[in-house]
């Protein structure tokens, strides 16, 4: 029973590194309906600029990055929307071809800027050793990426509920032909929706600078698992989300425990398919309101 319970904390951080990976897809795919096969390269954005502030904030880098991470993958996203993918709406194979090759243009820029070898991100001294919790133990940087997690569901949930620009991001996501005429610049709302979902997904890279080394690929080990849980959950749904994150976490973590790390993968892979030909929207649906 002991080596059960170990499971449930590390279940937990798995799925909130996965719920921080899928909040920004929660954005650019759940509401706009864009495959942006280039969110782990802005993952990879935002680890490297941890990387690159390390020289100067030293330990604490990964503290001070987490802002800058956030603007500088945000800006990635809305270059990218602006110069390409805003062509493209109401296309989504379109825009996984397109945002597929910047990927890969990213990933090379990233080998000749920063070298094929990965680096690694020291972590604040504060944040080393580890913790007692729910029967297992779970180091303190695990723990951190749990409550930074936390703080960005409510941030979101806030944004999405409480702000003017949120009601307006919400209106576009349910019927953006009566937002438009409502009055509302759908045009803004679109830059602003692929500011946020990529600053998300850079507040994601520093996370994960927590847990290993940083190299241009980062982003592509979570990118998949990333999608799962956005489309398990429901699309554009912030609470969907969260317990598909939290569910893929604990069957990624106790599949592994029995198993091993690549059949875990293929048990969580089979898992969901069978869930989505129970449930194709997820778990939950989103509520659009459409002129008859």
């Amino acid at each position: 029973m002991e080596p059960l319970l170990n499971q449930l904390p590390i279940g937990l951080s798995i799925g909130a590194v996965l719920l921080l990976i899928a909040l920004g897809l929660t954005f650019t795919f759940g509401q706009m309906g864009v495959i942006n096969m280039a969110h782990g390269e802005f993952i990879m954005a935002g680890s490297y600029t941890a990387y690159m502030l390390q020289s100067r904030a030293g330990g604490e880098a990964v503290i001070v990055a987490l802002p800058v991470a956030f603007a500088v993958a945000g800006a990635l996203g809305w270059l990218l929307e602006r110069l390409a993918v805003r062509h493209f709406y109401g296309r989504p194979l379109d825009t996984l071809l397109l945002t597929w090759g910047v990927s890969l243009v990213l990933q090379q820029a990233a080998r000749d800027i920063f070298g094929a070898p990965n680096v690694q991100v020291v972590a604040p001294s504060w944040l080393t050793g580890r913790v007692t919790l729910l029967g297992g133990s779970l180091p303190y940087a695990r723990l951190f990426i749990m409550g930074l997690a936390a703080a960005c569901v409510v941030g979101v949930w806030a944004y999405l509920n409480r702000s003017r620009q949120g009601r307006r991001m919400r209106a576009v996501m349910q019927n953006r032909e009566l937002a438009a005429v409502s009055g509302v610049a759908t045009g803004r709302v679109d830059q602003l929706t692929f500011f946020i979902g990529s600053g998300l997904a850079g507040v994601a890279g520093v996370a994960l600078t927590l847990i290993g080394p940083v190299g241009p690929s980062i982003g592509t080990y979570y990118i998949v698992d990333a999608f799962l849980v956005v489309v398990a959950g429901g699309l554009g749904q912030l609470r969907g989300a969260v317990i598909a994150a939290v569910a893929l976490g604990m069957l990624n973590s106790f599949a592994e425990f029995w198993t091993d790390a690549s059949l875990a993968k293929v048990i969580v892979f089979v898992v969901i398919v069978a869930f989505l030909q129970v449930r194709p929207q997820g778990l939950f649906v989103l509520r659009s309101r459409r002129l008859t």
